[in-house]
């Protein structure tokens, strides 16, 4: 037996936190003396012991430390690989801030003044196998923005969650400004959708039990965009001639991927491929949120999984490439979809960054 002392020392874990992980059910000591409560430990604990201070190394949460101490050599390393990848996405989130506000504080000399502006155009079809559209698509004067509704109450929840944003399409916005507003406007849209949802029992209340909507939408500052996305649709920039996604789907196979366990080309294939992690209608969502710089020239596109899950990328970007105005891009996009067999609702969002001169005639969103 070792004194909680020298089982300190040996585990380089102090024993005022030995003190908290016997509280919190997480190392329990092998022997509480029942007169003195002096803690005693076995040799045997120290791999785990170390194992929880690597893991508070890392910066795990005390409960997420408590599930992989539980599981199997194999499993525990999936689970720390998936929270590795979460940590990642968040440093990549807070890495896009840090720099915005660099530049922010930056003195102006020098700064590009170039005055640019969103050409835009939105389109939304049931597809060919669907009998209704659950999907909404906005592209408004600031907001872009496309919602792809779940379960029986789809429709009304994807146009919920879109209608939670174009207030902003009236406000000025600054880049400082429009996370706080987008967090807040995804709050309003998760309230939305889950008031959709009746509570048990409501007399006459249609049973919209699983209803939920994904949400993915470009908020336009003027000088960058902001993005915020929840669930399986997806934001590309076609920039320089190569297509980039700018959006991490939240699903069970892109989870499978992130840790190693299935391969993009399998994930094609998987029978629960549409199984979202993260939507509207689901407890406490947390969205990403981040900023994105633009360049003349861009090309932005927003779409619901009716076109990503039938059209590869390779196809989008060719589309969209050939495409000579926003208008002609989503009409091919969507008619790619329904070439394809059209299983699903599809929508697309497409928008150039131009600079500010304004041809006789034309829209600019």
């Amino acid at each position: 037996m070792l004194t909680i002392g020298a089982f300190a020392k040996a585990s380089r874990l102090s024993p005022k936190a030995l003190r908290l992980y016997d509280e919190l059910d997480l190392l329990r000591p092998a022997r509480v003396d029942p007169g003195t409560g002096y803690r005693y430990y076995t040799a045997e604990q120290l791999e785990q012991a170390r194992l929880v201070a690597w893991l508070r190394r890392l910066g795990m949460p005390l409960a997420r430390i408590r599930r992989v101490c539980a599981l199997e050599p194999g499993p525990a390393a999936r689970e720390i690989r998936a929270y590795w990848v979460e940590v990642e996405a968040e440093t990549a989130a807070r890495r896009d801030l840090a720099a915005f506000l660099v530049d922010q504080l930056s003195p102006s000399p020098g700064k590009d003044t170039t005055v640019l502006e969103l050409r835009c155009s939105a389109l939304t079809d049931t597809g060919l196998v669907r009998e209704a559209n659950q999907d909404s698509v906005h592209a408004g004067a600031r907001v872009l923005a496309v919602a792809d509704g779940c379960g029986p109450g789809g429709a009304p929840a994807s146009t919920a969650a879109v209608r939670a944003l174009t207030f902003l399409d009236d406000e000025p916005l600054s880049a400082g400004d429009v996370l706080n507003l987008l967090e807040d406007a995804v709050e309003g849209a998760a309230r939305a959708v889950a008031d959709l949802v009746p509570h048990p029992g409501t007399a006459g209340a249609p049973d919209w039990e699983g209803t939920g909507s994904t949400l993915t939408a470009l908020v336009w500052t003027g000088s960058r965009l902001a993005l915020v996305h929840i669930g399986d649709s997806r934001a590309y920039v076609l920039r320089d001639g190569g297509l980039f996604r700018i959006t991490h789907d939240h699903t069970l196979v892109q989870s499978m991927i992130d840790e190693g366990r299935l391969t993009p080309e399998e994930a094609t294939t998987h029978p629960q491929r549409s199984l979202l992690l993260k939507a509207l209608g689901t407890v406490a969502p947390v969205p990403d949120l981040r900023l994105q710089d633009v360049q003349p020239g861009d090309r932005y596109l927003l779409c619901s999984d009716g076109l990503s899950t039938v059209v590869p990328d390779e196809g989008i970007e060719r589309l969209l490439a050939s495409a000579p105005d926003p208008d002609a891009a989503v009409r091919a996009l969507v008619g790619a979809a329904n070439d394809a067999g059209g299983p699903d609702n599809v929508s697309c969002v497409v928008a150039d960054v131009v600079e500010a001169a304004r041809p006789a005639g034309y829209r600019f969103c």
